[in-house]
């Protein structure tokens, strides 16, 4: 009976998770299935926390027009929904940006919306 060497495609999905690993310590990048292991693990870190930054920034910006509200004699709630009540869109992001760079609009906007 012939021996099968089962060389190119076992060879390419080795070879793929051990790029994968490359700059991991020690073994992990070595040794195939401890490479497998931390490649696996890693790549669920890494779509969680393409979420978690979502949430994280948008927790900052939050944070930082509160601030700038609390500043002024406002609250985050009142501000916010003041800009509602005005038809005034903007987002948490730009906002922010506003409240830490820009004070001099960003108190007129306030002025304007209370």
């Amino acid at each position: 009976m012939i021996r099968v060497t089962r060389g190119t495609v076992a060879r390419h999905r080795r070879k793929k998770i051990l790029k994968l690993a490359t700059g991991y310590f020690g073994s992990r990048h070595r040794l195939f299935r401890v490479a497998k292991e931390s490649v696996h693990r890693a790549l669920a870190y890494s779509y969680r926390d393409r979420r978690v930054r979502k949430r994280f920034f948008r927790r900052l910006w939050i944070m930082r027009i509160n601030a700038f509200a609390r500043l002024q004699g406002s609250t985050y709630s009142k501000f916010i929904s003041k800009l509602r009540k005005d038809n005034c869109i903007i987002n948490r992001k730009i906002l922010s940006f506003l409240c830490t760079d820009e004070k001099s609009f960003s108190k007129s906007l306030l002025k304007a919306a209370i």
